[in-house]
């Protein structure tokens, strides 16, 4: 096997290994997803998808290039999704706390009504003081430069 396929397979098992840790954490552990979790998950898949085309097909040169893209797709959304956690910046209001002041009892009634079931601001879990959302940033970021160094192999 050439370096290339090696650093694809890397790549293509390392977003998959992420899919599976969220869907055991869903599955197994109890925890729900909120909206920006999923989020998430589809860049791993797709890179999952990539990996396995350019394993099937190795004289593919540019799809190391979406691995990468997809790894930085996923990577990009943990790490604004770890900072609406952190309260750092505001989070879509679709799925993050807001003020309720000032709101008449129906208002009240139809905004939690229509709350999420799992806030994207919340932290559910964390290892070393950093969340499973910055925790895919982190790692995703990492299969960014290895998807990048299969690319340069020739």
């Amino acid at each position: 096997m050439t370096a290339r396929r090696r650093l694809i397979a890397l790549a293509t098992a390392g977003s998959a290994a992420l899919l599976l840790a969220a869907w055991g954490f869903q599955y197994v552990g109890g925890l729900a997803p909120c909206k920006m979790c999923i989020w998430q998950r589809y860049p791993h898949g797709v890179a999952v998808v990539v990996g396995l085309v350019a394993l099937a097909l190795p004289a593919q040169r540019l799809l190391p290039i979406l691995g990468a893209v997809a790894a930085s797709v996923t990577a990009g959304i943990g790490m604004y999704h770890a900072g609406v956690e952190q309260g750092w910046w505001q989070g879509p209001s679709s799925c993050t706390s807001s003020d309720i002041s000032g709101l008449s009892p129906q208002q009240l009634m139809d905004q939690i009504m229509a709350a999420p079931l799992v806030r994207c601001d919340d932290i559910p879990w964390e290892l070393f003081g950093i969340s499973m959302a910055g925790w895919n940033a982190l790692l995703s970021a990492g299969l960014v430069l290895v998807w990048v160094a299969a690319w340069r192999q020739r």
